[in-house]
Formats: structure tokens, C-alpha cells, sequence
């Protein structure tokens, strides 16, 4: 009989699961094969969001462990880029690759990009990066262009997004702020392998490993797989998860992320687009519909930078990196008009002062001042 938990109980094994709070994580790569995926189609967002779930890292040990292929940036599902550990990106792709491919065909053949097209840019991008080459995205169009292939509009892009989930490319090492672009069999030569069957378990598993809890209907939002795959992943999956009800409804977590839950964690400094929001279709458990439009303005797609304490989203936050350091500016949702909230909003920004530190050794730079206002933050 499945055990009763709380929606407070869900908040505090979700910050576990996600390295956020309990035991640290041991590095970025810990975290990769904790979360399974993180989003980072913002780049230096996702860097982070590696980062402050593992304590001590800074971006040169990050970016280091990217330049050696054992975290790669990929299309692995939801068209959307992310970083996934690199051996497991292969069998992702051969579950979600057919539904995306589905769903692209049409923009594609509009853009003038069907399936001939689409293998002459194979073929261009396999004669040039062969041999462990490496080429920047504006190397790679130039390359595409010199091979005949339009790059006008979003073909360029369209193009390498296809070749991407097709298993012929991906992103390697940084060249600048930046990654290149390198052949997935070179980057990633000893994939995992996976029977169909055991690749969806292996997906609900990890899923619930680095989110529970949480229910089947978050892992299909957030996989973009049929709700019928997802059962039969659950199905393989099921004696290596728990299952707790919360308010009626069954939610799925690993055992593995159950132990030592923290009563309170500090004030986090988390990235836009990061998983402890958007890794979930209902979202409700950390914040209300009406503070989601402050993290999202216009819901135009654009997540901002999240400030959170004790599980919830109370905030966003802003930043400015140059040459002389950090510098970050908090937005709490919250109107401090009484006495008691503006107890807690000072302690609250206090702790983002913390966290914003944190942020600024990862960087390695100096953390200049932290600018204390309540004005809505932007990108």
C-alpha cells in the first residue's frame, strides 16, 4: 500500500532529488547522471544549473569535463537542447527522435529542407568533420554553403537541429563562449545500448531518480513520449521506484533520494529555464499561476532566473557579469508592506546575497554587490 505524503513532503524530496539540498553531488558529472537532462538551450544557464547543484565546481572544471565528451549538448527530447551524460544519449533519441521528426517535417519541407537536402548536409558535415574536426556554428554554415546548401533564414538552424537528433552530430568543446560542432560517433565512440522495452524503464527511472516525486503525467510532458510508452516504462521500472499518494494521485520517486531531508535549505540562486521549474507539467507545488507570469512575462516562453527558499519560487533575479565582476539585482514577489514580511524579505535577501556569492565562484570573479531592490527583474 502506497504510503501518504504531503505536497510540503514533495517539496522537500524534489530539492533532494535534485541535488539541491541533503547530500552534495560530487561534480557536474554527478549531476548529469542524476538529472538525466538538464535544459540548456541557454547555454551559460545550463552551465549553472550543473554548477549549484554541485557545490565546489567551478565553470573551468564544468567546461573541462564538456571538452572531454563526458557530458554532451544535444537534442535528446522536446526539440529542446540539453545537457545528458554522454552515453545515454543514444538511446534517448531512438525513443524520442521519431515523434520530433514528425512534428518537424513540415516546417523543413517549407524551408525548402526535404530529405535530399537533408542528406547532402549529412554527407557535406560527415567529409568535414571526420576525423575528430571540429567546426563552429558559423564555420559549419560557411561549410554548408560552400557545398551548395542554403543557410538563409532558419535553414542553417533547422539543418543542424536535424542532423543533431538524426544521431549525426553534436555540440563538443567550447570554442570561445561557445561550442562546436563534431560527429556524435567520434564524440561519443561507446554509447549504451538499449532494448526498447528497457530503454523507456531506464527513462521513467532516471526521470523519477533526478525529480520524484512526481506523477506518470509529468514524466510524459516532460519526455514528450506517448502516455502508452510511459506506462510501459513505468511497468519495467516499477521495483526500483516508490510510490507515495499526494492528495489522491500517485507520484514515483527512487529510494535512492529519500534519505536525510533537510527541514530548511538556504536561498537558492537558481538559473532561467532551470528543471526544478520547468522539469514538471504541473507546477504548482512551487509556485501559483499568477507568480508563474512574473517568471515568465507575457508567457513568451522566456524563463528568468529563479529565486527560491525553502522550496517555493519567491523571486527572480537579474544579472550583470563584466571585466571588474558580478554584479545581481533580486525581484521578490512578495510586497514586504508589513512588519513580518519585511522580516522575511530581508532575511530572504540576505541569503540570496549568499547564494549570489556562490554564483560569483563559480564564475571566478569577483561578486562586486548584490543591488537589493524589489522592482520586477528581466532577462
Amino acid at each position: 500500500m502506497p504510503t501518504a505524503a504531503s505536497r510540503a513532503d514533495v517539496v522537500r524530496l524534489r530539492l533532494q532529488a535534485q541535488g539541491l539540498a541533503g547530500v552534495p553531488l560530487p561534480g557536474a558529472v554527478a549531476v548529469a547522471e542524476r538529472m538525466l537532462a538538464v535544459q540548456a538551450q541557454d547555454y551559460p544557464a545550463g552551465q549553472w544549473a550543473l554548477g549549484v547543484r554541485s557545490p565546489g565546481t567551478t565553470i573551468h572544471d564544468l567546461q573541462a569535463v564538456i571538452s572531454t565528451g563526458e557530458i554532451v549538448r544535444s537534442w535528446p527530447m522536446r526539440g529542446t537542447l540539453h545537457f545528458v551524460p554522454a552515453r545515454e544519449l543514444g538511446w534517448m533519441q531512438g525513443l524520442t527522435t521519431p515523434r520530433l521528426l514528425a512534428k518537424t517535417r513540415t516546417i523543413n519541407e517549407r524551408l525548402g529542407l526535404g530529405p535530399a537536402v537533408l542528406e547532402r548536409a549529412r554527407e557535406a558535415a560527415i567529409a568535414a568533420l571526420t576525423g575528430h574536426k571540429q567546426l563552429s556554428r558559423a564555420e559549419f554554415m560557411g561549410m554548408l554553403h560552400a557545398a551548395g546548401l542554403s543557410t538563409e533564414g532558419q535553414r542553417g538552424y533547422h539543418t543542424i537541429a536535424h542532423l543533431a537528433l538524426t544521431g549525426t552530430l553534436c555540440w563538443g568543446r567550447q570554442v570561445g563562449t561557445q561550442q562546436g560542432l563534431v560527429l556524435l560517433d567520434e564524440w561519443v565512440p561507446n554509447p549504451r545500448r538499449l532494448e526498447r522495452d528497457e530503454a523507456l524503464g531506464e527513462f521513467v527511472y532516471r526521470y523519477f531518480l533526478g525529480h520524484g516525486p512526481a506523477t506518470l503525467v509529468d514524466f510524459a510532458w516532460w519526455s514528450q513520449l506517448t502516455v502508452a510508452d510511459a506506462k510501459i516504462g513505468l511497468a519495467v521500472a516499477l521495483d526500483r521506484l516508490i510510490e507515495v499518494q499526494v492528495d489522491g494521485a500517485a507520484y514515483f520517486m527512487a529510494d535512492e533520494t529519500t534519505d536525510a531531508l533537510p527541514q530548511h535549505t538556504p536561498v537558492l540562486a537558481l538559473p532561467g529555464f532551470d528543471e526544478y521549474l520547468l522539469g514538471y507539467r504541473d507546477r504548482s507545488h512551487v509556485i501559483s499561476a499568477n507568480e508563474l507570469v512574473r517568471v515568465v512575462p507575457g508567457l513568451n516562453g522566456i524563463f528568468l532566473p529563479l529565486m527560491v527558499t525553502n522550496g517555493r519560487v519567491v523571486g527572480t533575479w537579474r544579472k550583470k557579469i563584466t571585466a571588474s565582476g558580478l554584479t545581481t539585482e533580486a525581484a521578490l514577489f512578495e510586497d514586504p508592506a508589513s512588519a513580518t514580511a519585511r522580516t522575511r524579505a530581508a532575511k530572504t535577501r540576505r541569503g540570496f546575497g549568499r547564494a549570489a556569492q556562490d554564483y560569483a565562484r563559480f564564475l571566478g570573479v569577483p561578486n562586486r554587490y548584490t543591488v537589493k531592490a524589489d522592482a520586477p527583474a528581466s532577462a
